[in-house]
C-alpha cells in the first residue's frame, strides 16, 4: 500500500483508507462482520480510518473492533449531533461531544477532528460570525490541540463551492470532501482541490463510488427505468457503460483508480460492508493510475454534464423510487 502526505501535517496516510459509515451494527450488520472488514483493511496496509458520531454506532463498533490492535493507525472523527440536544454554539456541549467520541473509540486522543458539514444550510449553526467563519467550535479545537487531545483540525462536507470559502480561511489542516470528486461529479476539481492544494491542506476524498451509484452498474434502470433520471445523466451513464464494455473493466475499479490517479489527493475513503469488498477495493487500487487514453475518455464523458441537473439525488438512489426534486439530499 502506497503512503501519501496528508498535506503539511507531517502524517502519511494509505492512499486507500477506511471510511466508517458502514462499519456499524445497525441495518442488520453484525459486529463480527464489521470487525473482520476493519482488521482485513489494516492487514492490507490501510493506516487511516475515518468515522463520525452521525454514522450510527460506527465509533462504538470501531472502538471494540480495534481494541488490542497494535498496528499504528491514524484516526479521525467529527463534531456534530451529540450529545442531545446538540448545541453547536455551546463550547461545553462540544467538549462533551469529543469526550463521548473518545470513550466510544477507547482512545485518549484524536488525530484529526473534523467540523462536520459546516457548509450545509440547516445542518448545524456552527458560526457566531458567519462572514469571518468564527465560533466556539474553533476556540475549542485550539484548546484541545493545546491539551494534546486533538492533533489536527479538519472541515468535512459536500457542497464544493461553500467548502472552498471555508478552506480559504486557513483555519483548518485537512479537508474531507464527499460526493463531488469522482468519475462523473467534478465540482471539487474546480473549487475544493485547488484551494486546499494552495494552502497545503491534506485532501481526503469521501464517497469515491458516490455511495453506491458508481459501485456497480444499473443497466436495466439506466436503459428502461429510473423516471427521475435526467436525460443528460441517462445519456452520460449509457456512454460510460459502453466504455466499460470496451475496456473490460468494472465501474468500481475505474472509479477508484480515477480518484487515486490524482497525485494531489492524499487518500480516498472506501466504505466497505464486508471483507470481500475490502479485498475488491484493494485489488482495484493495486492496478495503479489510469492510462492516459482511458483518462482522456473518462474526462470526455464527465464533461458531458459538468453540473448536476436540478433535483438530482446526490447518490442516484437506483431502485428507491421518485420522491420529487432533491429528495435524496
Amino acid at each position: 500500500m502506497k503512503l501519501r502526505d496528508l498535506g503539511n501535517t507531517g502524517i502519511q496516510v494509505s492512499e486507500l483508507s477506511l471510511g466508517g459509515l458502514f462499519i456499524t451494527t445497525h441495518g442488520g450488520r453484525e459486529f463480527e462482520n464489521s470487525r473482520a472488514a476493519t482488521l482485513r483493511a489494516l492487514e492490507l496496509g490501510v493506516n487511516y480510518i475515518d468515522t463520525a458520531p452521525g454514522y450510527s454506532d460506527s465509533e462504538e463498533t470501531l472502538g471494540k473492533a480495534l481494541e488490542g490492535v497494535e498496528t499504528p493507525y491514524v484516526l479521525s472523527t467529527k463534531l456534530g449531533g451529540r450529545p442531545k440536544p446538540f448545541e453547536p454554539q455551546n463550547k461545553e456541549c462540544l467538549r462533551r461531544s469529543v469526550e463521548m467520541s473518545l470513550e466510544a473509540l477507547k482512545r485518549d486522543h484524536i488525530d484529526i477532528l473534523f467540523v462536520h458539514e459546516p457548509e450545509r444550510p440547516g445542518q448545524y449553526d456552527w458560526w457566531s460570525d458567519f462572514e469571518n467563519v468564527d465560533g466556539p467550535v474553533l476556540e475549542l479545537i485550539d484548546e484541545l490541540k493545546a491539551e494534546g487531545i486533538v492533533k489536527y483540525s479538519g472541515v468535512g462536507g459536500t457542497m464544493a463551492w461553500e467548502m472552498e470559502r471555508l478552506i480559504r480561511t486557513g483555519k483548518f489542516d485537512v479537508v474531507l470532501t464527499a460526493f463531488n470528486y469522482n468519475l462523473l461529479w467534478r465540482e471539487a476539481d474546480r473549487s475544493v482541490l485547488p484551494a486546499a492544494k494552495e494552502l497545503g491542506m491534506g485532501i481526503v476524498i469521501g464517497s469515491p463510488l458516490q455511495q453506491g451509484a458508481l459501485a456497480r452498474r444499473y443497466d436495466e434502470q439506466v436503459n428502461h427505468g429510473a423516471v427521475w433520471l435526467s436525460p443528460p445523466r441517462r445519456s452520460q451513464l449509457k456512454d460510460l457503460y459502453a466504455f466499460l464494455d470496451q475496456i473490460e473493466m468494472s465501474i468500481a475499479e475505474l472509479s477508484l483508480r480515477f480518484v487515486l490517479s490524482n497525485p494531489d489527493i492524499s487518500c480516498a475513503l472506501m466504505g466497505p460492508k464486508s471483507v470481500e469488498e475490502v479485498e475488491l477495493n484493494f485489488k482495484a487500487m493495486e492496478a495503479g493510475p489510469l492510462p492516459d487514453d482511458i483518462m482522456k475518455r473518462v474526462n470526455e464523458i464527465a464533461a458531458q454534464l459538468p453540473y448536476r441537473p436540478y433535483g438530482e439525488p446526490v447518490a442516484l438512489r437506483f431502485g428507491g423510487g421518485y420522491r420529487g426534486p432533491g429528495w435524496a439530499f
